[in-house]
């Protein structure tokens, strides 16, 4: 019988940890499984808790030069090797950084097995998604990329089509640029505007190189895109093209330092817009790959108010077991924030006020309107990219 889902977790995820100051606190997954275990996601359901990968899994993306050296600034972090990014002020070196990483990797891997071999039909890695990560150095708070081995992993198994679909407020530039020429990957992102936002890449016309053109997907959004227009610009922007693609698997990233109150970014979205999403691509992996979806987490630096809720639905949505953002938020996990952190924590699982309508998405039928900053970059996509998929620019 084929489970529902299976979640990656065990606490020593908590050790892929840069030090007390850095934003990328450890603390946001604890508080993210302590949330689901309250809500009772994880009754049922198998916890994952993988092994380090080895070196021959971490090559199938990484150089070995660089892992190599990712072992030595693991072993001796005061001597880590600057010129491959480890030992920055992005990437701190710290003891038993391999380790930690790789088992992240190890993680994402084995979900990817799973899934396609049909052992279960959606998989959860909350700990993963480390999409700057490139094949030589690090980068982003990201040492070694989990998403592109876990992609390769598929391709060396067989699968003919991967689509990648990113929703973190930066752009996936590992991801794509590991897979920029290989037209059996869609990579899609949608983010913050690269002018104003690291990694300062990813527009309309980088569409992939080769025989891979039309397989790169991005659409580089402007500070302050709020609900309504940023769930527009996913439907009309990406997954037309993700139909056409017809993946097999469908693999996706959900940092949540989209949020407004994340301190990293400058997009104004509710945890509310963040689970629709999640909704939505959940739904499109059972239109297009019959469920097959791996769902990975991300960037997400409001590590109390934000990450465990914005995971937590993940979490749910994968086990077909959906929370309303209505629902109140344990007490026994609000009394763990306080008493941990001294901080109030929401005592909604969502931002919006219940009495509101749900977030409603304009669909492009309606018209493109070219006074819109979103719609104008939602063309740009579109225009760059549909083409290749004989799909309308203007017209659903």
């Amino acid at each position: 019988m084929v489970a529902q889902s299976r979640v990656v977790w065990d606490p020593q995820f908590t050790a892929y940890n840069f030090g007390p100051t850095h934003p990328m606190g450890p603390a946001r997954l604890d508080l993210t499984a302590r949330l689901c275990a309250d809500l009772g996601l994880f009754d049922g359901v198998d916890l994952l808790s993988p092994d380090v990968a080895d070196d021959d899994l971490l090559a199938l993306v990484h150089d070995r030069d660089y892992i190599a050296k990712v072992k030595a600034a693991s072993a001796d972090p005061e001597h880590a090797d600057q010129s491959v990014g480890l030992g920055t002020t992005d990437d701190p070196a710290f003891a038993g950084m391999h380790e930690a990483s790789a088992r992240i990797v190890s993680g994402t891997v084995e979900l990817c097995r799973q899934v396609w071999a049909g052992e279960i039909e959606h998989g959860v890695n909350f700990c993963g998604g480390l999409h700057h990560a490139m094949r030589d150095r690090a980068s982003g708070f990201c040492i070694y990329n989990d998403i592109a081995v876990g992609i390769k992993s598929l391709l060396d198994a067989g699968v003919e089509r991967v689509a990648y679909v990113d929703i973190d407020v930066h752009h996936g530039d590992g991801v794509e640029k590991i897979f920029e020429a290989d037209p059996r990957v869609l990579t899609a992102s949608i983010h913050e505007n690269g002018r104003v936002l690291f990694p300062g890449t990813g527009w309309p016309r980088d569409i992939g190189t080769g025989a891979a053109e039309g397989c790169a997907i991005n659409v580089a959004l402007p500070p302050g895109t709020r609900d309504s227009a940023w769930l527009r610009a996913l439907t009309s922007a990406i997954m037309p093209v993700v139909r056409a693609f017809r993946p097999q698997v469908l693999v996706t990233q959900h940092g949540c330092d989209t949020h407004m109150m994340d301190p990293l970014a400058h997009m104004m979205l509710t945890v509310d817009a963040q689970r629709q999403a999640a909704m939505l691509l959940h739904d499109l992996a059972h239109d297009v790959c019959e469920g097959k979806w791996v769902a990975l987490g991300g960037g997400g630096y409001e590590l109390v108010e934000v990450v465990p809720r914005a995971w937590t639905h993940l979490t749910a949505i994968a086990g077909h077991r959906p929370i309303p953002v209505a629902q109140a938020v344990p007490e026994s996990w609000l009394q763990h924030v306080e008493a941990t952190f001294g901080r109030l924590a929401p005592a909604r699982m969502g931002d919006l006020d219940p009495a509101d309508a749900d977030i409603w998405v304009q669909p492009w039928s309606m018209g493109y309107n070219p006074h819109s900053e979103v719609d104008r970059a939602v063309m740009a996509t579109r225009e760059a990219v549909f083409s290749h998929w004989g799909l309308d620019v203007y017209f659903d």
